[in-house]
């Protein structure tokens, strides 16, 4: 097997150094300089390339739709001119009053957090200046093929307690063609953007009463949820986990004893007084797993023990980075901590991350990237622990063949971890599955085993999650299957159609029979035409119509339509049943069901 591709140390003000990423950040002073000559009086802030573009953050006045054409041609402009990108590294007291002068706010505040001893170094292409480490293009005429996309407000830094910017969406590409694609992809991705497709199905709602950040589950999306969450369940079960509860407060003393109230101080959401103790909202469930494991002495025998919640959790997450329910403040997560020897680590750890690819197999999850995040500088711990810990976990990566990425110093305080990453229908990457090594809570809050020579030992602990939070895979599972979730996982699974009123009562028996074989099935006896319930349970994608009039009564048979639009031949009513219920199963681990919808 190859060797693993190391990324490289992690530092925020890094551009990544590729010739797409190069171009979308070169792209992006472009933009700048266009909307300063459109907007004389605009503060520049940041503008990063992203994995889909790039971005600039201006202090103006809101942009409106016609501003698009008019920044595409000033852009145009810039780029026929062909100047160079220059790069100039100057003393950072030199920088500061460059930018001064020319009434950049923003950039002499990021400057002013440079350290003094550091020089500062800025890139120029014409009489436009921007702070930046580059890299770049050579010249702005290499900068082929190119789209402004959206506007959107953004806070400075991302504190809403700062001045609110405007933000400008781009996107470039080698070429036009490619370009293209990616404009046809963004216009699939906005028919599915699970926002959209959760009103429209009626999925999942918020409420500016509950609060930003709390989504609601309607009927139908509680039903998704349940089923997934009855998926895992049945298989954590085959795997020797065991069920646990736990309760959604507890005692600050509890995240202050597991360093959580250190390290995630500003995410913790809530808190009271009662009788004379601080009381917090729980922002992870593993602090309550390890209250079970100490609540009794452990042998070398027990171990490992597997503990499994689909636990709700809550954290404070500014409102400006909300975002359906890719980023809520209350979610589930399907939690797993896992308490091992130092011996089992390998075989715990191999067993989580199959489980993971088996279950993302079963949505059709292919595109799969394996990452393993090693020691930060801010360790604690053993270094020779960490050693052997991320030799293990080498391993097990290197035994599912698969290729995988090392992100050097990218671990947690207290461990090393694997991390996976998925690509949807649409190309998108989505981080997905999580497992942690911990080294450092099972010895914060003393917890121990008896070894084979009657010694007490500290277990190690692994947390794992498969989905991360049932609300992001939610999210990711709607866009992914366009709101066409494959039958086995649709709320409703089909929907019994009257031709005319004359059928209603055979509609009945029939909604019944199904019922009768465990299928979600509903029925519509509205006066509307046959025509008008096909395209309405089409649009709420139920995967089959089952049209029954007066011809299907009187032969005790129905007429299936898919939600594709096919016509299936008209079948007795106990032979649909039972073949509609065996198509529903549960999926089974290793036999992969029919994949997303493909693009149009």
């Amino acid at each position: 097997m190859s060797e693993p591709k190391k990324i490289r140390p992690r530092d925020k003000g890094d551009v990544p150094d590729d010739p797409l990423s190069r171009m979308r950040h070169s792209a992006s002073h472009v933009m700048a300089d266009a909307v300063k000559r459109l907007r004389p009086n605009a503060k520049v802030a940041i503008g990063p390339s992203i994995e889909t573009g790039f971005y600039y953050d201006f202090d103006t006045e809101p942009f409106s739709p016609d501003d698009v054409a008019r920044i595409e041609a000033e852009m145009q402009k810039i780029i026929d001119e062909n100047v160079p990108f220059v790069r100039h590294v100057v003393p950072r007291a030199e920088a500061i009053e460059r930018f001064r002068s020319r009434g950049e706010k923003y950039k002499v505040e990021i400057i002013e957090s440079i350290p003094e001893s550091e020089e500062v170094s800025y890139f120029q292409h014409g009489d436009f200046i921007d702070l930046c480490r580059g890299p770049h293009v050579e010249r702005t005429g290499d900068i082929k093929a190119f789209k402004v996309l959206s506007f959107a407000g953004a806070y400075w830094r991302g504190d809403e307690r700062n001045p609110q910017l405007q933000r400008v969406y781009g996107t470039a590409f080698p070429s036009k063609d490619e370009l293209n694609g990616f404009l046809h992809r963004l216009e699939e991705a906005k028919k599915r953007d699970h926002r959209v497709l959760g009103r429209e199905l009626d999925l999942f709602s918020f409420d500016e009463l509950v609060g930003p950040g709390f989504p609601l589950w309607h009927p139908k999306g509680a039903m998704v949820r349940q089923l997934l969450e009855d998926l895992l369940r049945g298989e954590l079960l085959k795997r020797g986990y065991q069920p646990v509860n736990t309760p959604h407060v507890a005692r600050e003393q509890l995240l202050v004893t597991s360093g959580h109230m250190e390290h995630y101080k500003d995410n913790l959401f809530g808190g009271m007084e009662l009788e004379g103790q601080r009381y917090l909202v729980k922002p992870m469930n593993c602090p309550m797993h390890i209250a079970i494991y100490r609540s009794q002495l452990r042998s070398y025998r027990d171990l490992p023990i597997r503990y499994s919640e689909f636990g709700t959790v809550y954290r404070y997450e500014r409102s400006g980075v909300l975002h359906g329910l890719l980023r809520v403040r209350g979610f589930t997560q399907d939690d797993a901590h896992l308490f091992v020897r130092e011996d089992q680590i390998e075989a715990e750890m191999r067993g989580c991350v199959q489980f993971a690819l088996a279950i993302l197999d079963l949505f059709g999850f292919t595109d799969i990237r394996l990452f393993m995040s090693t020691r930060p500088e801010s360790f604690m711990g053993e270094p020779a622990l960490w050693d052997r810990a991320e030799a293990g976990i080498r391993g097990v990566l290197e035994a599912t063949g698969r290729p995988f990425e090392v992100d050097e110093g990218g671990g947690a305080f207290y461990g090393p971890k694997i991390d996976l990453k998925i690509r949807d229908a649409l190309g998108r990457e989505w981080q997905c599955g999580t497992f942690q090594l911990d080294l450092q809570l099972p010895q914060r809050f003393a917890l121990e085993y008896v070894a084979p020579d009657g010694t007490r030992q500290p277990p190690v602990m692994i947390h794992r999650a498969l989905f991360g939070s049932i609300e992001r895979f939610m999210a990711v599972l709607i866009e992914h299957f366009a709101g066409a979730f494959p039958l086995w996982l649709a709320p409703v699974q089909a929907r019994v159609l009257t031709v005319s009123e004359k059928t209603a009562a055979y509609a009945a028996e029939v909604v019944a029979r199904l019922a009768a074989e465990g299928l979600r099935v509903e029925s519509d006896l509205s006066a509307d035409k046959l025509g008008a319930k096909i395209r309405r349970a089409q649009l709420e994608k139920i995967p089959y119509m089952v049209v029954v009039g007066e011809k299907d009564m009187a032969a005790g048979v129905v007429s299936p339509r898919t939600r594709e639009g096919a016509q299936q031949p008209a079948t007795p009513v106990d032979d649909f049943a039972r073949r509609l219920a065996a198509e529903a199963k549960f999926p089974v681990l290793g036999e992969t069901p029919a994949g997303p919808p493909a693009l149009q």
